[in-house]
């Protein structure tokens, strides 16, 4: 099956924001997703917009939320890149506080927490529909652990990858392999 997924030069990127997430984390993301044309999607954490850019081209519309004002540029400027700034709501302000802002939402990525990882994933979980879906991406272990336990705390069953990818760099001699950092998605359906 072919995900079409943008590729990660297409993004414009900045040095105040990190991003966007790598192509082949973004399809693993988007698979854990379970995605549908009817699903709203809160994409927490937006960064330079990699994610919101493949939910708007797949979800019904997406809330992308990030406390950083260069995040929010740098995500407005990819989505209009891509023709996709309509399905898009952007939201300056910090997780937590934004999902007051939010009536609905069937599926709920959070990237980034600002420290305030709980309490996002306790409201996020607790306002999904049955049968919404949660997903939280981590490069620092505590945050996987944090989510898991919080995950349980809440009747949840997450499953836990954890993603190593290598890229090749052509080199005069051949093909050298250069690792990008790990990292593990944590996913849990409400039940």
């Amino acid at each position: 099956m072919y995900f079409d997924i943008t590729p990660d030069e297409e993004f414009t990127k900045t040095e105040k924001v990190p991003g966007p997430t790598k192509e082949e984390i973004r399809a693993l993301v988007i698979s854990k997703m379970r995605l549908s044309d009817k699903d709203v999607v809160v994409d927490i954490g937006c960064g330079t917009g990699g994610l919101t850019v493949e939910f708007a081209k797949r979800a019904k519309n997406v809330f992308s939320v990030d406390i950083n004002p260069d995040a929010i540029k740098t995500t407005r400027t990819n989505l209009e890149k891509l023709g996709l700034e309509n399905k898009v709501e952007l939201i300056q302000e910090e997780g937590f506080q934004a999902l007051d802002q939010i009536d609905d939402f069937t599926r709920i990525m959070i990237g980034g927490s600002n420290g305030n990882l709980d309490n996002i994933i306790e409201e996020a979980y607790i306002r999904l529909p049955v049968g919404g879906r949660i997903v939280i991406t981590s490069i620092v272990l505590e945050t996987a652990t944090d989510s898991v336990r919080m995950l349980k705390d809440l009747g949840a069953e997450p499953e836990v990858v954890n993603l190593c990818v290598s890229k090749g760099v052509m080199l005069e001699r051949g093909v050298m392999m250069k690792a990008l950092n790990p990292i593990t998605i944590i996913t849990a359906r409400k039940q």
